[in-house]
């Protein structure tokens, strides 16, 4: 049995529902999890999520050596974040963000996105 403990950063606030990758976390600009698997192995997750929300993917980064990945998109007035991160050699941590403006985040969204990459993991 895989017992994960998620310590909230400042600004955190650790609300959450468990998910198939582990639990579910609000931060203060969207929601974050830890699930199993490298980030090459997430990567086509997000954009299966980006597809069913019909989120117009506008670019996508990788760094050092592809622990680090980044998605970002459009759904209407929302500018949607996707962050991988390897954390060991079998989890990575994904974030998901969903900013209106400058200081106007949709959590909610962020969270339905977050779910169905946990979901498909």
């Amino acid at each position: 049995m895989l017992v994960l403990a998620v310590a909230a950063a400042p600004g955190c606030v650790a609300a959450a529902a468990a998910g198939a990758g582990g639990a579910l976390y609000v931060t203060s600009r969207g929601a974050a999890s830890l699930v199993q698997g490298q980030p090459s192995d997430v990567a086509p997750k997000v954009t299966a999520a980006f597809s069913e929300f019909q989120i117009q993917q506008t670019g996508s980064s990788t760094d050092n050596g592809g622990d680090k990945q980044e998605f970002k998109g459009t759904k209407g007035d929302l500018d949607v974040t996707v962050s991988l991160e390897r954390k060991s050699p079998t989890t990575t941590n994904v974030e998901v963000t969903a900013r209106k403006n400058l200081a106007e985040w949709d959590k909610d969204f962020a969270k339905q996105v977050l779910q169905r990459i946990v979901s498909s993991s």
